[in-house]
């Protein structure tokens, strides 16, 4: 189980989060919606690591996360998403999913393929990322560098990139952004997939409320960095707090 305790962060004399606490289970995709400047994406940097908190913690089952770098959270099991691709462009689509297969080796591993290993590793290694792509249709062009991918590739290989790491959460910042009508589905049927299986949190900051009501099994509604709203899609979105705070009163209409 992933959880904030009291997690709070203060930028000089503005709170952008203010004592979040809130447990997500495995099994379960939580969306995380609130009008812009809410703390939506704050709090995501806060469990990732990326943000400092002022006060409060962060942990994944019984462990403490509170003070390690995002890269020991990854280590950890946390798995993010940013809203702009996090991506090695001038690499190949093979070597960026190889790349991250292989930071789940043990230590000795990731500091690089010796002469010993290299026929074994290696050919281990490309097997997994081949699996990786194919599930994401990215196979085909694996040869081809990252800069040269159109954007709703970009954002299928960051997914792969995720699924490659193999981690116990998942954390998707607005996934479909910058993406067309028909590249979006695509995205979608990717988290769709990873939510089938049970054994893993899914955390998903997203504007569009039809993704959002086809994807979330609970909702959490963050205004002013604080929680005002906590549960089933139904039951939050017809809470007067979130059409007031959240949609504003002239979009009761597309929410009902």
């Amino acid at each position: 189980m992933l959880a904030t305790h009291n997690l709070t962060i203060r930028f000089g004399g503005h709170v952008a989060v203010n004592d979040v606490s809130c447990r997500f289970e495995p099994g379960t995709l939580t969306a995380i919606v609130g009008p812009n400047g809410a703390g939506k994406t704050t709090f995501f940097n806060l469990i990732s690591g990326q943000l400092k908190a002022s006060a409060g913690r962060v942990t994944l089952g019984d462990r403490e996360l509170t003070g390690l770098a995002p890269s020991a959270r990854t280590h950890a099991g946390l798995g993010r998403a940013f809203q702009l691709t996090n991506l090695f462009p001038n690499l190949s689509v093979l070597e960026n999913v190889r790349l991250a297969v292989q930071a789940r080796l043990p230590g000795a591993h990731r500091r690089g393929l010796n002469l010993w290993s290299i026929w074994s590793d290696h050919g281990q290694l490309t097997a997994r990322a081949q699996q990786v792509l194919e599930q994401v249709a990215l196979w085909p062009r694996r040869a081809e560098p990252v800069a040269s991918l159109p954007h709703g590739d970009q954002r299928k290989l960051e997914v792969a990139l995720l699924m490659a790491l193999e981690p116990l959460v998942y954390m998707f910042d607005e996934p479909t952004a910058g993406m067309g009508h028909d590249e979006a589905p695509v995205i979608l049927d990717l988290i769709r997939d990873l939510k089938a299986d049970k054994s893993k949190i899914i955390l998903l900051v997203e504007h569009k409320m039809d993704v959002v009501r086809e994807l979330a099994d609970r909702i959490i509604v963050l205004t002013n960095g604080t929680l005002v709203a906590d549960g089933l899609p139904a039951e939050v979105m017809a809470s007067p707090v979130v059409r007031q705070a959240y949609l504003g009163p002239e979009q009761d209409e597309e929410v009902a």
